[in-house]
Order: C-alpha cells, then sequence, then structure tokens
C-alpha cells in the first residue's frame, strides 16, 4: 500500500543520476569561478530525488519546479538559489544556506532543516500552472513537521507560510514577516520572536515555554489553546501531596484492587520538570490532559491507563508498555515510540466477565511519530492524524483506520491482516511490477 502524495507529479518529471548531477554540480563550481567552460546549472521541472548535493556550492542555481525527496544536502551552499515550487520533503537540509534563496510555492514537509539559515529567504506564495489543470495551484511554503531546530529565519518573508507541527526550538524569526502563517502545533520552545510580524497568524497549540510575547496579543495573533509559560499547568513539584507518596497510595490502589489506597490522577499536571520517568510503573493511573511532551520516557509501564488528550509530542517512548490504554485525542507527533507495545488487555476470571481493551486513540495527533516495529493489534485510530506516521514492521492485525488521515504514512512490512482502511481521502496502490 502506498499513501505517498507529492508537489509535483513524478511519472510526468525526467530525471538524473548521480554521475549526470555530479557533472553538471562540477560545470557549475566553473561558472561561479569564472573559470572557462563553466555554466550555470539549471534544472526546471526535473526528479533528482534520493539524490546526493551534500557540502556543494550551489550559489544561483535555477532547480524551479523539481523534485528533491529524500535528498541529502546537509550543508549545501543553496545562497541566492531559485528553488521556486520544489518539493525538498523528507530531504536532510542540515545546516543548509538559503540566505536570500527564492523557496516561494516549495513544500519542505518533515524535513530536517537543523541550524539551517534562512535570512531574508523569499518563502511567499507560489505555484507552476501546467495544462490548464490547476497543477501547482499558487500556495505558501510547506515546512509542515520540518525540524527547524535553532534556523535562523531573520528578515525571511513568510506570509501564509505553514510551519504546523514543526520544531522550532531556539529558531529565530525576528524580523520575519510571516503574516497569516500557521505555527499550529509547533514547538516554539526558546525561540525569539520579537519584532516578528505574526499579525493573523495562528499559533493554536503552540508550544511557546520560554518565548518572549512581549507586544503581542490575540488581536495580532490566534493564541488559543498555546501552551506558555502562564498556562502550562500545575507543575508536578506544586500538588499538594508529593508524587512519590501518591504514587506508593496507588501501587496499594493496583495491588488491593481498589479496596486500600488511591488511584493516581495527574490530570492537567505539567509533568516536564521530572524529565525523565524512564522504566516506572504507572500501570492504570489517571492522567487526562497531563504534559510529558519532551520527556524521556523509555520502558515506562503504562497498562490500562487514560491518557486522553495528553501531550506526548518529542517524548522518548520507545519500548513502552501501554497496552489496552486509552488516548482519545491525545498528541504524538514526533513521538519516538520504535518497539512500544499497544496490544490489548484482557481482564477478568470467568469467561462471561471478561473484558477485552484494545488501545484507543480515536481522534489522536500521531504525524510524524515513529510506530516502527510496535504491537498495536485491534488499536482503533478512528478519525487520528497519522500524516507522515511510520508504521514499519507494525503488528497492525485488525486495527481500525476509519476516517483517518494517512497521507505519507509508512505501512511497510506491516501485518494489516483484517484490518479496517477506510482513511479519509484516498489510497494509493503499489503498481504491478
Amino acid at each position: 500500500m502506498q499513501t505517498e502524495q507529492t508537489l509535483h507529479k513524478l511519472h510526468e518529471q525526467s530525471s538524473l543520476n548521480q554521475d549526470q548531477l555530479d557533472a553538471m554540480v562540477e560545470l557549475h563550481g566553473r561558472f561561479l569561478q569564472g573559470r572557462l567552460g563553466g555554466r550555470r546549472a539549471i534544472l526546471q521541472n526535473m526528479n533528482i530525488s534520493g539524490l546526493s548535493l551534500a557540502g556543494k556550492d550551489l550559489r544561483q542555481v535555477d532547480f524551479t519546479g523539481c523534485s528533491l525527496l529524500d535528498m541529502d544536502l546537509a550543508q549545501t551552499n543553496f545562497q541566492e538559489a531559485k528553488l521556486y515550487a520544489c518539493d525538498l520533503s523528507g530531504s536532510d537540509l542540515t545546516a543548509c544556506n538559503f540566505v536570500r534563496a527564492d523557496l516561494r510555492g516549495s513544500r519542505i514537509e518533515f524535513a530536517n532543516l537543523k541550524g539551517a539559515n534562512l535570512d531574508r529567504a523569499d518563502l511567499r506564495v507560489g505555484g507552476i500552472a501546467k495544462d490548464g489543470d490547476g497543477y501547482g495551484a499558487v500556495k505558501g511554503v510547506n515546512f509542515k513537521g520540518a525540524n527547524l531546530s535553532n534556523a535562523q529565519v531573520t528578515g525571511a518573508l513568510g506570509g501564509k507560510a505553514d510551519f504546523s507541527d514543526a520544531i522550532m526550538m531556539g529558531a529565530n524569526i525576528t524580523g520575519a514577516d510571516l503574516r497569516d502563517a500557521s505555527f499550529e502545533g509547533a514547538d516554539l520552545s526558546g525561540a525569539k520572536v520579537v519584532g516578528a510580524n505574526l499579525v493573523g497568524a495562528s499559533l493554536k497549540d503552540t508550544i511557546l515555554a520560554g518565548v518572549d510575547l512581549a507586544g503581542m496579543s490575540e488581536r495580532d495573533a490566534n493564541f488559543s489553546e498555546a501552551i506558555t509559560d502562564d498556562n502550562i499547568g500545575v507543575s508536578v513539584h506544586d500538588m499538594e501531596t508529593p508524587l512519590v507518596n501518591m504514587i506508593e497510595q496507588h501501587k496499594i490502589w493496583v495491588e488491593t484492587k481498589g479496596q486500600e489506597g488511591r488511584q493516581l490522577d495527574l490530570a492537567g499536571v505539567d509533568m516536564r520538570p521530572l524529565e525523565t520517568l524512564k522504566m516506572v510503573t504507572l500501570t492504570a493511573i489517571k492522567a487526562i490532559g497531563a504534559r510529558f511532551f519532551g520527556m524521556n520516557l523509555y520502558k515506562v509501564e503504562l497498562q490500562s491507563a487514560s491518557l486522553d488528550e495528553c501531550d506526548f509530542r518529542r517524548c522518548d517512548m520507545e519500548e513502552a508498555d501501554l497496552r489496552g490504554s486509552t488516548f482519545k485525542r491525545a498528541r504524538f507527533n514526533h513521538a519516538k515510540l520504535q518497539g512500544s507495545n499497544f496490544d490489548p488487555l484482557l481482564f477478568g476470571n470467568a469467561l462471561a466477565d471478561k473484558k477485552f481493551n484494545p488501545s484507543d486513540f480515536e481522534g489522536a495527533s500521531l504525524s510524524y511519530a515513529d510506530f516502527s516495529n510496535c504491537k498495536l493489534k485491534s488499536a482503533n485510530f478512528r478519525d487520528a492524524d497519522l500524516t507522515f506516521a511510520n508504521f514499519t514492521g507494525a503488528d497492525l492485525r485488525e486495527a481500525n483506520f476509519t476516517g483517518a488521515k494517512i497521507e505519507n504514512a509508512k505501512f511497510d512490512d506491516a501485518n494489516l491482516n483484517d484490518s479496517i482502511m477506510k482513511p479519509a481521502g484516498r489510497i494509493f496502490k503499489l503498481k504491478e511490477s
């Protein structure tokens, strides 16, 4: 099953191999140095996806309308380059130089731009019409789910750019014109935003911890449900009863099947000050709406827990035991969940009293999360957002995907036997070889 969606129609684009691309780059180097035989690199509407240009000097190249998917472009110099309406999704753009580059209308979804320099880059709307069918309709630059940690976006022009669910920790957007841009669900922890024009921007559900918002108000931008230092919730350190005492009471409650002790309830609590709950046992707790984002939850035991509306964004939850828990409307964007167990739990002794509890992700946001090699038998993904989620090698037998968004999700080698696959949108079948 293929769910990939791209900016361009790849089957209509001509392509180059690595040797041909290297030869073009060599001539471009001569062009930049003013040497005999040099020629500016110009590629238009070409597909060079999967190749490498890492560390190359590509100042002033013209790659208009090209597909550069899943490429190694780390530390490439694209200063003043024309990358108009390009698709760079999934590529490694670490520490790239995009100073004054033309990226209008480009798609850079789920790419790694950590430490990249987009100073004065042109991120306005753009697109390429083709055959009159509306192909490449004018739209803003798409940075959805991209990693822009510590990136420099100073002075950039990015009206209507889409940074939804992007990781922008420590990014500098000072002086950028980002009117009407979307930062919904993005993590801007510690980012520098003073002086940026965010009029009309949407920062709904954006993480703004450690961000100076002086001079900004909801009259300028939509900050509804944004997580700031003022509204992040009660700190775990400020609860009336110390957490260690509450955990002891909870263990008694579990061991006595509710006859003694007290169930641990962390509803709305900000757990981040703990930094880690690595290998901690918290079976059957309640924590509706709790904040865990960015925490180390490696091998945590949260079986049969009520975790609806929790925030697990960017958490390390590898090999966790989460069997039979409920995660309705929870957020797992960019979470690492490799090898975790979400299988159902079976309760009761007598056959008539047995209760089958599968894990429930109804309405949850799981985009860009890594569920590779997870156990997810009978899991409920109704109306969940699985965009770019990785289910490689996962056990998804009898899982329910009714109404789910699965664009660009990976299901390579996943076991989908008896699953209910009625997602929102289309499923693209692989062509027979």
